[in-house]
C-alpha cells in the first residue's frame, strides 16, 4: 500500500537518510559479508525517492539496480536524484510482488535484492519474500531491513502512518518465511525490544 503524506515526508527527512548511511548500511554490510561481486545485478524493491538505490550502488557495489516503486510520485524523484546514473540503473512503477511485469524478470536474475523497510507495507507480504526467491540465482543474497508488528501496534506509528493491519509480521514470523523459501540467514539482528529487524540471507543453491 501507499505511504501516507507524513511517512513520505518522514523517508525524505535528512535524519533518516543520515540514520540510513551512517548506521543501516554499515550494519547491513557487515551482516551480508561485505560488497557484492564485481559485476552484481540487483533488484530494490520500494525504492523510494532513489537514497537507498545509490548507497546499493556506491556502498554495495552493485554495477546495475533495477528499483520499483508502487507510487509514480516516487519513482520521478528517484529519476530525477539519479539521472547522472542512469545507464547504471533502470526504475519503473510496480508492485514488489511481480518483478516480472516491472522489469521482465525472470528466475535468478539477480544476484542480490534489497529490502529497506518496504515489505511491512505490502499487504501480502510473504509473496513478496517468494517472489525475492524467485529472483534471485542460487547463492545470491538478500540484504533487509524491517518494521515489525511490534512497532507498528504502537500509538506513534498507529497515529502517524499507514500500515496493513492483517497478517503483520514479528522478526521471529519473518525469519521463518524466509526458511519456508530456502534461504539460509546469513546473520540477523533486531533493535528497540523487536522494533527493527535488520539482516541478510543466501538463496540456497
Amino acid at each position: 500500500m501507499l505511504m501516507n503524506r507524513i511517512e513520505k515526508a518522514a523517508i525524505n527527512n535528512p535524519a533518516r537518510r543520515a540514520l540510513q548511511r551512517l548506521y543501516e548500511v554499515p550494519t547491513l554490510l557487515k551482516l551480508a559479508g561485505g560488497p557484492l561481486p564485481p559485476g552484481a545485478k540487483a533488484a530494490e524493491l520500494g525504492c523510494g525517492p532513489g537514497y537507498g538505490t545509490q548507497l546499493i550502488l556506491d556502498r554495495f557495489g552493485a554495477a546495475h539496480v533495477d528499483a520499483v516503486d508502487l507510487d509514480p510520485y516516487m519513482i520521478t524523484r528517484a529519476r530525477r536524484r539519479l539521472a547522472s546514473q542512469q545507464h547504471r540503473v533502470r526504475l519503473a512503477v510496480g508492485d514488489a510482488t511481480d518483478l516480472r511485469t516491472a522489469f521482465d524478470a525472470g528466475d535468478g536474475a539477480y544476484d542480490a535484492v534489497f529490502d529497506f523497510a518496504i515489505i511491512h507495507h505490502i499487504p501480502d507480504w510473504r509473496s513478496a519474500l517468494a517472489e525475492t526467491a524467485r529472483v534471485l540465482k542460487p547463492g545470491g543474497v538478500f540484504v533487509f531491513e524491517e518494521v515489525t508488528a511490534h512497532a507498528l501496534a504502537r500509538p506513534s506509528y498507529r497515529l502517524l502512518f499507514d500500515h496493513p493491519t492483517d497478517d503483520r509480521f514479528t522478526a521471529e514470523h519473518f525469519l521463518q518465511e524466509l526458511a519456508h523459501h530456502g534461504f539460509t540467514v546469513r546473520g540477523a539482528l533486531t533493535r528497540i525490544q523487536g522494533d527493527y529487524l535488520l539482516g541478510a540471507a543466501t538463496r540456497a543453491h
